[in-house]
């Protein structure tokens, strides 16, 4: 669509072939929809989605329930403008030539908990010592995680007592899930020298010295 003004007449077609009574720019909204006896439908018109769309939609919730987004063409990430409407509790339509597709009707938005990922939220959050990532930063340094601070206890042992068995490591470092540690090897800095022994690579002493991690 060239203009913005290009979306009305098919939104209105849409709405007029559901038995809407149809009027363009109505106390500052661009389509106002009415039916007997119910609430209005409000639709705001844009050629692209964007952030100001979303506001202007927001606004309109305190008019009606019933609020949609039409724009002009497919938005790039799709997945996401979807779901920050349907979050918000926003209709989305799109309006490709004369055609009018409606991807999502305004409603009560109710999301479901994962509590799988919560789990692993309060999990990581728990098992974590100190707090070794500042919020919000980017650096080339990977993020301090509790599987990452139990391999660099790990290497550290290894490093200053040389080859260990899992037993020894597991009680003297206090770590856990010193086996599976090893034994993933995520980041190949052990290597198994004889049954449940391990000793350190020189990549893991590289790991430690990245880490600027204490013997």
């Amino acid at each position: 669509m060239a203009l913005e003004s290009d979306l009305y007449g098919p939104v209105k077609a849409l709405l007029e072939g559901q038995g809407y009574d149809v009027k363009g720019e109505v106390r500052g909204c661009d389509v106002v929809a009415l039916r007997s006896g119910e609430p209005p439908v409000i639709v705001e018109l844009k050629r692209s989605f964007g952030l100001t769309l979303v506001l202007q939609g927001i606004d309109r919730l305190s008019l009606s329930d019933t609020v949609y987004l039409a724009v002009g063409a497919w938005p790039k990430n799709l997945g996401d403008a979807t779901k920050l409407c349907r979050r918000l509790g926003l209709g989305l339509m799109i309006v490709a030539t004369e055609r009018v597709e409606v991807l999502l009707d305004p409603l009560p938005y109710r999301p479901r908990k994962n509590t799988r990922k919560a789990a692993r939220l309060i999990g990581e959050h728990a098992r974590r010592v100190g707090d070794p990532n500042r919020g919000g930063s980017s650096t080339k340094v990977p993020m301090m995680t509790a599987y990452r601070q139990q391999a660099l206890r790990i290497a550290a042992l290894l490093a200053r007592d040389g080859a260990m068995t899992i037993g020894a490591l597991r009680q003297a470092g206090d770590v856990p899930d010193a086996a599976a540690i090893l034994q993933r090897d995520a980041y190949g800095w052990f290597e198994r020298v004889a049954r449940a022994t391990y000793a350190l690579t020189p990549e893991g002493r590289r790991g430690l010295e990245r880490f600027a991690w204490p013997l």
